[in-house]
């Protein structure tokens, strides 16, 4: 059995008979996940919503601005 498939028996055991100790609790930060999810869009949402945010009101600051130029340097770029 390997090490990662050993840590990950004494997690399980650990979390189904009690608590935790911070010993085991470093030892479960060296576990990576098995699955990673990721999710490719044709639109970015952050976007979407801010240009409907600002068609409502003006912003105060410009948190956004850079973000917002950014993104519509890259759909120019999509769009060619």
């Amino acid at each position: 059995m390997s090490q990662s498939e050993e840590l990950e028996r004494q997690l399980s055991e650990l979390l189904t008979e009690g608590e935790i100790r911070e010993n085991e609790a470093k030892k479960r930060e060296r576990l990576s996940p098995k699955y990673e999810v990721r999710v490719q869009t044709q639109m970015d949402p952050i976007v979407e919503e801010t240009r409907k945010y600002r068609k409502m009101a003006r912003e105060l600051d410009d948190r956004y601005d850079e973000y917002m130029s950014k993104a519509d340097k890259s759909k120019a770029t999509d769009q060619r």
